[in-house]
């Protein structure tokens, strides 16, 4: 598992401000932009998007100001991995946990993810790119309407195989083991598996994550300064190099994108050895 890497927020803001006023700011993302396409990047980036509430108290916001802010940046990130060619990525949108927040800011949340998702799946690039989208986490928690468009993306997408996109959503690393085990144990009691046969790819293909090429990520990002993966992908990121990048998600750019893969990029895999 790779070491954490810390962004300074302090430091970042002083270089992002030399950037913008000596105008070659432009300049230095095409330049990290071709840096990075020079070598192999990673097939499967997850990213915990952090941040949106302190980032509002931070400039004087209520939290829904920061929550708009916040989808609006999932958006552009879409379209940065597309530019780049990471072929597999997932988002996690909402924790089992973020349900407990107070009704107004969940129905702010709420609203939101409907008008993105309504977005999404009226968005004809996710059909030339090929993108299969699917939800994974317990959507029986959700809205019915939230519900519905996560359905339907699923469905006008499931046969596509370029690109993927997973929405975690009500989702909870420890429930999805937990469904996991239960989903071994119906097949071992309906005589479909022997306990003995029971190895790393039977839970593999009993996760949330079954139906990706690559279910296990190379690279998990996590926004806002906080180090730990709250059960994100709990399997999954045995072997993931890690990045805790010290800058809340809705002020998130392509630039710190590339910086943590270049920074992937740098790191010498070892899978445990």
């Amino acid at each position: 598992m790779g070491l954490s890497e810390d962004f300074d927020r302090g430091g970042r803001a002083v270089m992002d401000g030399l950037l913008h006023a000596s105008r070659i700011y432009s300049y230095y993302e095409r330049r990290l932009e071709s840096e990075i396409l020079k070598y192999p990047l990673p097939n499967h980036v997850a990213i915990i998007l952090d941040g949106n509430r302190r980032w509002a108290r931070y400039h004087f916001l209520d939290s829904e100001r920061g929550h708009q802010y916040g989808a609006d940046r999932a958006e552009d990130l879409l379209n940065w991995i597309h530019d780049l060619g990471v072929r597999i990525t997932t988002l996690y949108i909402l924790s089992t946990e973020n349900l407990d927040r107070q009704d107004d800011e969940l129905r702010n949340i709420y609203r939101l993810l409907e008008i993105k998702l309504n977005k999404l799946y009226s968005d004809e690039r996710v059909h030339r790119r090929q993108m299969r989208i699917k939800a994974i986490g317990d959507r029986h928690k959700l809205p019915h309407s939230i519900q519905e468009i996560l359905t339907k993306l699923e469905e006008s997408t499931a046969e596509y195989n370029k690109m993927f996109l997973n929405i975690a959503i009500a989702y909870g690393g420890q429930r999805e083991l937990v469904d996991a085990v239960k989903k071994i144990a119906g097949m071992a009691k309906r005589g479909e598996i022997q306990v003995d046969d029971i190895d790393e790819k039977t839970i593999e293909a009993s996760l949330y994550t079954s139906h990706l090429p690559q279910s296990s990520p190379d690279l998990i990002l996590r926004t806002s300064g906080e180090k730990r993966l709250s059960g994100f992908l709990i399997w999954q990121s045995a072997y993931s190099e890690l990045m805790f990048m010290d800058v809340f998600w809705p002020e998130f750019r392509k630039i710190d994108l590339m910086r943590a893969i270049r920074t992937y990029q740098r790191r010498v895999r070892r899978y445990g050895k």
